[in-house]
């Protein structure tokens, strides 16, 4: 590595994976350094799925969609929001970068028709076959490594470099207990939210404060803590992605197609609480409401579409679920009131029969009623990530409180302030994170190698 690179990219999730590969196609000389001990972060914990409105994938299958379009459907969930231009900018960039994923980056990812998820009227997520991150991380390894971007696992940034107010690289862990100097003309915070990190997420997030943590390791929240140093605005630090049905023992999600195709949840007296349809990021504060665990009922025919997903079927193969002729059944299989639950379902039922709104308010019924044979699985609430985080401009780069930017510094991802709303969960869409991890990670490394002069920006 020489004395000096163009562009240091702290994380290795997405977003620092995807500023690699946009930062050595643009000519910078660019390192990526990761904590952990592996690349991946949240986007390998993630269904991998990367919303697009107006992709070529849409049109080839006959789905009309547009950045306006998107942008209202983000809007009408997050309500109010401290960057109203990010949600914008996002919605503008979000077909190029899929089709620059696939193009350039040659990740293997296609267009989702079998569900849209809360927050999208269209279907425009694109993900792996599988629905795995996973699989999107390893197509951007491999691009890095095609590259021969140098890309170092096992070393912790300790501090950045700030000269004269510039950020001019950072000092490294490299695992052994030395510390070295990566010195950077541009650098750019790619390691994620503070979900990890159980003092800001009291601070900035206390109503999923007692939720568990099911993120990915290594979300400790340096970026907030650096950028307060440097005076950094801070914008929506209130606003996260919960989960409402994290599948337990097992510790895998279970597939939100199981409620948003028409299951419901339970709580620990055998009867529904809330309207699941406000999506599985938002109704996760109800379900923490209700104590350690809550139990999700479904049928038959979700169960067979849920099975398209890698990471249900091994739910079902590793007894995560129960079978049952019956609710009832199946209830008391999770040592729930069978009786109860079989009212509540029954209610549920008449009121999906009728298309009329039930006693919480749910209209939106997928395939109910519901129908012999019946599943359920116990689940608990969890963080997933927390959507606060510093304030970037259009292209990334991190700006102050004052409205001044602050030399050398970029962000993306985690580190940068997210597009679901102010505060709580409500305004997460399905694909938000990957979307800010994508974009804004290829966005700062464009920016980077324009305000560096690189010849090929």
């Amino acid at each position: 590595m020489s004395d000096e690179i163009d562009l240091l990219v702290i994380g290795a999730g997405a977003c620092g994976l995807c500023a690699a590969i946009a930062g050595a196609d643009a000519g910078l000389s660019v390192a990526v350094v990761e904590k952990t001990d592996r690349p991946g972060g949240n986007s390998a914990l993630s269904t991998g799925s990367v919303p697009a409105a107006g992709s070529r994938f849409q049109r080839e299958a006959g789905i009309e969609d547009d950045p306006e379009t998107y942008f209202r459907d983000l809007m009408g969930i997050a309500g109010e929001t401290d960057d109203p231009e990010l949600v914008r900018r996002m919605t503008q960039v979000s077909a190029e970068t899929v089709e620059w994923l696939v193009d350039v980056v040659e990740a293997k990812i296609q267009l989702i028709t079998a569900y849209k998820h809360i927050g999208h009227s269209v279907s425009r997520l694109h993900a792996p076959a599988s629905r795995r991150g996973i699989d999107l991380v390893n197509d951007l390894v491999r691009a890095v490594e095609k590259r021969d971007i140098p890309l170092a696992v096992g070393n912790a940034v300790r501090r950045l470099i700030i000269e004269d107010g510039a950020v001019k690289g950072a000092i490294v862990d490299t695992g052994d207990g030395q510390e070295t100097e990566i010195r950077a003309r541009a650098t750019l915070l790619a390691l994620n939210g503070f979900g990890a990190n159980k003092a800001l997420v009291e601070r900035f997030c206390p109503e999923i404060a007692g939720a568990q943590y099911f993120g990915a390791q290594g979300s400790d929240g340096e970026a907030v803590i650096w950028g307060e140093e440097l005076g950094a605005r801070l914008d929506n630090m209130q606003a996260y992605q919960g989960y409402a049905a994290v599948a337990d023992p097992h510790g895998s999600i279970l597939s939100w197609t199981t409620i948003e195709k028409g299951g419901v949840l339970l709580g620990k007296d055998g009867k529904r609480f809330g309207d699941e349809s406000l999506g599985y990021s938002g109704f996760a504060r109800f379900v923490l409401s209700q104590g350690s665990h809550a139990w999700a009922i479904f049928d038959q025919r979700i169960f067979e579409i849920a099975m398209q997903e890698e990471e249900f079927a091994e739910l079902w193969d590793h007894g995560g679920l129960k079978k049952g002729d019956t609710v009832a059944e199946v209830a008391a299989a999770q040592g729930l009131d069978g009786a109860a639950a079989e009212a509540a379902v029954a209610e549920y039922n008449a009121a999906a029969a009728a298309s009329r709104a039930d006693a919480f308010g749910r209209v939106a019924y997928g395939l109910a009623p519901l129908q012999a044979p019946f599943y359920s699985c116990r689940v608990v609430p969890a963080l997933f990530h927390t959507q606060g985080g510093l304030h970037v401009d259009a292209d990334g780069r991190v700006m102050r409180a004052d409205g001044s930017a602050i030399p050398g510094l970029y962000a993306g991802g985690g580190a940068a302030a997210g597009i679901s709303g102010r505060a709580g969960a409500l305004g997460y869409a399905s694909g938000n994170g990957l979307l800010t991890a994508t974009a804004l990670g290829r966005l700062a490394a464009l920016a980077a190698a324009r305000d560096l002069g690189a010849s090929d920006a």
